[in-house]
C-alpha cells in the first residue's frame, strides 16, 4: 500500500466546509484504491492571525517541508501572507489552472478545455512596493530564468494533451522590457519543442478571445498577474469559480487549492460548490502519481474526475449551478460514485 503524508490547511470562510467535503471524497478513494493518505491539519490564514498573531506559523511551514505536499482551502484577507509566501518560499513556480466544461453545468460555449500555466513567483505579485511622499511604486520583476522554467512547464504539459498547442500571453507592445523578455524567452523555448504549435498574443486580445472563442485555447502560457486575472475570467465560462481547481507546483513541492477566495457571504449556509477543492485533490493525486510513479494514485485521480462528471451528469449540483444539493450532499454523491465505480 502506498502511504502519503499530506499537510492539510482548511483555510478561512467556506474553506473548512470545502475541506470536510473533500475529505469525504478522499475517504472513498482510500477505500477503493490501495493508497493511504495521512492528513496532518495545520493552521494558517485569518483566524490563525487572530489567534496566534501570525498568519503563517513556523510549525505550518515545517510540516509542509516534511510532507512536500499540501491540500489547502481558500484563505481570506491574509492570502498574501500565506499562499504568496509559500509560493516564493518553496519555489512553486508553476500555477496550473485547468478550465473545462462539465455536464449539466451552465457554460458560455460547449467543448471548452484549456489549462493556464501561470508563472507563480515573479511579476508585481512579488510584492516589492514602496511609497515616496504621495507617490506609490510597484516593481515588476520578470527574469529570463523564471520565464524559461514556466515556458518549459507549459510545453511539457502540451506534449501530454491532444491538441499540443501553446499560446504565450503578454503585453510586449507596452511593457517592452518585462513582457518583452518574457515573449522572447518563450519563443526561444518553443524552438526546443517543434512538435508543439506555438503562437503569442496580447493580453487584451486574449481576454476578448476567451469570450468569443474559448474553444480555441489549449495551453495558455502567461505571466503571474495576467494569469490570475484571465483564469478567473475563464472560470466564468464553465460555471464559475466553484468549478475551478488549482495547483502550485515546483520541482520538489506541491500545493493544491481552489483558485477562488473564502466567500464570507455564504459561510455556514452549506451551499458552496465543493468541486473546486475536490478537483484540486484530484490534481494532487496526479502529482503524487507522477512524482512516485504510482499507478494507484493515477487511478484514484481519474476516479475522482469520473465521479464528479457522473454526479453532475445526474444533476446533483449546488444552487449556484441550478441544483438543490448541499455542499456535503454533493460530496457524498461524488464519493458514492467512486465506491460504485466498476
Amino acid at each position: 500500500m502506498s502511504k502519503y503524508d499530506i499537510t492539510l490547511m482548511p483555510g478561512d470562510g467556506i474553506g473548512p466546509e470545502l475541506t470536510e467535503a473533500t475529505l469525504k471524497v478522499l475517504d472513498a478513494v482510500q477505500k477503493k484504491f490501495n493508497i493511504k493518505l495521512n492528513m496532518i491539519p495545520v493552521e494558517a490564514g485569518d483566524k490563525c492571525l487572530e489567534k496566534n498573531g501570525v498568519a503563517l506559523p513556523q510549525q505550518t511551514i515545517d510540516n509542509f517541508t516534511k510532507t512536500h505536499v499540501c491540500l489547502k482551502g481558500p484563505v481570506g484577507e491574509t492570502a498574501a501572507d500565506v499562499i504568496v509566501k509559500l509560493r516564493i518560499m518553496f519555489d512553486l513556480y508553476a500555477n496550473l489552472r485547468p478550465i473545462k466544461t462539465y455536464p449539466s453545468v451552465p457554460d458560455v460555449q460547449p467543448g471548452i478545455d484549456m489549462i493556464f500555466v501561470r508563472e507563480n513567483t515573479e511579476d508585481v505579485y512579488r510584492g516589492i512596493e514602496f511609497q515616496i511622499n504621495d507617490n506609490a511604486v510597484c516593481m515588476r520583476v520578470i527574469t529570463k530564468k523564471g520565464s524559461e522554467k514556466i515556458a518549459k512547464k507549459a510545453f511539457e504539459i502540451a506534449k501530454l494533451r491532444k491538441r499540443k498547442e501553446v499560446v504565450g500571453i503578454h503585453k510586449a507592445n507596452v511593457m517592452r522590457v518585462t513582457c518583452g523578455l518574457f515573449k522572447k524567452t518563450c519563443a526561444e523555448v518553443a524552438k526546443q519543442y517543434p512538435e508543439i504549435k506555438y503562437s503569442d498574443q496580447y493580453v487584451d486580445a486574449a481576454a476578448m478571445r476567451l469570450i468569443r472563442q474559448p474553444q480555441s485555447f489549449d495551453v495558455i502560457l502567461i505571466t503571474n498577474m495576467f494569469g490570475d486575472i484571465l483564469s478567473d475570467e475563464a472560470a466564468q465560462l464553465i460555471g464559475g469559480l466553484g468549478m475551478a481547481p488549482g495547483a502550485n507546483v515546483g520541482d520538489d513541492y506541491g500545493l493544491f487549492e481552489p483558485i477562488h477566495g473564502s466567500a464570507p457571504d455564504i459561510v455556514g449556509k452549506g451551499i458552496a460548490n465543493p468541486c473546486s477543492m475536490v478537483l484540486s485533490a484530484k490534481m494532487m493525486l496526479d502529482w503524487l502519481g507522477e512524482r512516485n510513479n504510482d499507478i494507484e494514485c493515477f487511478a484514484a485521480a481519474q476516479a475522482i474526475e469520473d465521479a464528479v462528471t457522473e454526479t453532475l451528469r445526474k444533476g446533483v449540483t449546488v444552487p449556484d449551478l441550478g441544483g438543490n444539493a448541499t455542499t456535503m450532499g454533493m460530496a457524498e454523491a461524488i464519493a458514492q460514485e467512486i465506491i460504485n465505480e466498476k
